[in-house]
């Protein structure tokens, strides 16, 4: 019964969604084929279905989630909310680094693996964002890479 209650509650808010993809976004210019408005209207069209698919036939084994795991996943989207929120000011590889470090010690890592994967993340995933996709992404208080 909770598969079906919570399936409704993101069909609902799947269809607004698709309902604002396709009358709200609307970007200036076309800078790819598809272009910015495609994306936002492909993932309304696929939620839809695949919502409508766990309506029909929801799983019928219980949801048994710990309470360790709930204070997890509470941490976590903490940790998002972080990340948003600083990604701006502090730029995107101590941002980056900042959240996959945390997340790599909330998940058991050890601190010299977590620091090894959380500086290759954050300055190989800025190069790649701005060297080979050509994005912009803030430098933040590193000035250094601008």
């Amino acid at each position: 019964m909770a598969d079906r209650i919570f399936a409704g509650v993101l069909l609902l808010v799947a269809i607004g969604y698709t309902i604002i993809a396709f009358t709200v976004i609307h970007a200036p210019f076309q800078y790819d084929p598809l272009g910015p408005e495609s994306w936002p209207r492909i993932l309304g069209i696929v939620a839809i279905p695949c919502i409508l698919f766990v309506l029909a036939k929801p799983d019928v084994a219980s949801l048994g989630v710990p309470a360790k795991t709930w204070g997890r996943l509470a941490a976590l989207v903490m940790m998002l909310f972080a990340y948003a929120y600083l990604f701006q000011p502090l730029g995107f590889i101590l941002a980056t680094f900042a959240f996959c470090m945390a997340l790599s010690l909330m998940l058991g890592s050890r601190l010299l693996p977590a620091l090894a994967f959380s500086a290759g993340i954050g300055v190989a995933g800025y190069f790649l964002c701005t060297k080979l996709l050509e994005l912009n992404l803030p430098a933040g208080v590193l000035t250094i890479f601008r």
